[in-house]
């Protein structure tokens, strides 16, 4: 299967899209801090590095 774009036009694409802070993400993160969730951002432990992951206090 061929491009449809050339490579300077799908590299600017590319670079538009953004992997973290997107908006959907920011008011999530908003709400559930606001109702006392905590929570660690794109962890790198865990496989495939999640938005959020649930942080719980330690006993």
């Amino acid at each position: 299967m061929t491009d449809v774009h050339s490579k300077k036009t799908r590299s600017y694409n590319m670079s538009m899209i953004r992997s973290k802070d997107t908006k959907p993400e920011i008011m999530v993160r908003k709400f559930l801090f606001g109702n006392g969730f905590r929570y660690k951002l794109h962890d790198k432990m865990l496989p495939g590095t999640p938005d959020l992951r649930p942080c719980f206090p330690e006993i």
